[in-house]
C-alpha cells in the first residue's frame, strides 16, 4: 500500500538538510521549531529509516538522507516552480515599473507612449526617475533604461539599445537673419547653453574636440542644472546647445529645432536596459524589450 508523504514534511526535510539546524530550518520556512521536529520525526517513521545523524543541536544527513535529498530536492523545486508559474500566469500583464532619468522620460518616452499603446495595448508602464546606478530590488523596479557603464549593473541582465549621439542644435528662428551656417562664426555670435550636472557637463567638450572647435566657456544665465531647462532655453532662442540626439528627435522632426553639423558618438554614454533576470520570462517584459529595441533602432 502506498503512503503519501505530506508535502510539508518534504519542505521541512529539505530545509533541515540545507541549513543543518532545526532552528534555522524553522526560521527559513517560517514555522515553529516543534513543527519542524515533528515533521522530520513523522517522515522518518513513514519511510522507516533515519535520515539524519544528530550531534548536539546540529543535524547531518546520513547516507540514506543524502540519497533521499538527491532524489527529492529537484522534484520539490519543480513543484515550487510550477506553482509559481501558475500563480503568476494571470499576472503576466501586470504593470511594469520602469526607471529612466527625467530628461529621457520627457523627451523620448512620452512622445512614444501612443506608439507603445498601439503595439501593446495591455501593457501598463509605471515610470520612476531615480538617478544613478539604481538598486532594482530595493526600489522594487522591474527594468531600467540607463546611460553609462554596464559594469555597474552586473547583477542584472543588460543589453545595449543604442549608441549615444551628441548633436549641436538651435532654434531655426535664431538663424533667420544669418547668412552662414559656419559653426565657429555662429558660436562667436550666439551663447553656448550649458548643462551643469555631472552626467552632461562634458557634452560640449566631447562634441567640440571631435569637430576641432575650441570648447566655448560657460556664460552667465546660459547655464542650467538640467537638460529639460537647457532644452527650454534653446527652444526660446537663448543660444546653441550640444545635447543627446535621442532627447531632441521629436523637436528636430517637427522643426522646433535644427541640427548644425554632424552627430558625434559619446563614448561613455550608450543606452542600455537592465532587468531582473527572473522577470525576463514574463510576456509583458519580453514585449517591452522588443518594443524598446525596435524604437531605438528606428531612431
Amino acid at each position: 500500500m502506498k503512503h503519501n508523504i505530506p508535502l510539508k514534511s518534504l519542505y521541512s526535510f529539505i530545509a533541515v538538510a540545507e541549513t543543518g539546524s532545526m532552528v534555522k530550518a524553522a526560521d527559513s520556512i517560517h514555522v515553529s521549531h516543534s513543527a519542524i521536529s515533528q515533521a522530520i520525526k513523522s517522515l522518518e517513521q513513514q519511510l522507516e529509516v533515519r535520515l539524519f545523524d544528530r550531534v548536539g543541536r546540529q543535524v547531518y544527513l546520513n547516507d540514506a538522507g543524502k540519497l533521499y535529498y538527491q532524489r527529492v530536492s529537484p522534484a520539490v523545486q519543480a513543484i515550487i516552480s510550477a506553482s509559481e508559474e501558475v500563480k503568476n500566469k494571470d499576472k503576466d500583464h501586470h504593470s511594469i515599473s520602469l526607471n529612466m532619468v527625467n530628461s529621457l522620460a520627457l523627451h523620448w518616452w512620452i512622445p512614444r507612449v501612443d506608439k507603445l499603446q498601439n503595439c501593446y495595448a495591455e501593457l501598463d508602464i509605471r515610470l520612476s526617475n531615480f538617478v544613478g546606478d539604481v538598486d532594482l530590488e530595493r526600489r522594487n523596479i522591474d527594468m531600467a533604461i540607463f546611460q553609462g557603464d554596464p559594469q555597474n549593473w552586473q547583477k542584472y541582465h543588460c543589453e545595449k539599445l543604442a549608441d549615444d549621439e551628441l548633436v549641436l542644435v538651435c532654434s531655426p528662428s535664431l538663424l533667420k537673419s544669418e547668412t552662414t551656417n559656419n559653426i565657429n562664426e555662429l558660436l562667436n555670435r550666439f551663447p553656448a547653453i550649458q548643462v551643469l550636472n555631472a552626467r552632461r557637463n562634458n557634452n560640449w567638450q566631447i562634441w567640440a574636440e571631435h569637430n576641432h572647435i575650441t570648447c566655448p566657456k560657460a556664460q552667465k544665465n546660459r547655464s542650467f542644472e538640467t537638460t529639460a531647462q537647457a532644452l527650454q532655453a534653446v527652444t526660446r532662442e537663448l543660444g546653441l546647445l550640444v545635447t543627446h540626439k535621442q532627447f531632441v528627435l521629436e523637436k528636430l522632426e517637427y522643426g522646433e529645432l535644427v541640427q548644425l553639423g554632424n552627430a558625434v558618438i559619446h563614448p561613455q554614454q550608450s543606452f542600455f536596459y537592465a532587468c531582473k533576470a527572473d522577470k525576463l520570462k514574463h510576456t509583458s517584459i519580453q514585449q517591452l524589450i522588443a518594443w524598446l529595441k525596435n524604437e531605438f533602432l528606428a531612431s
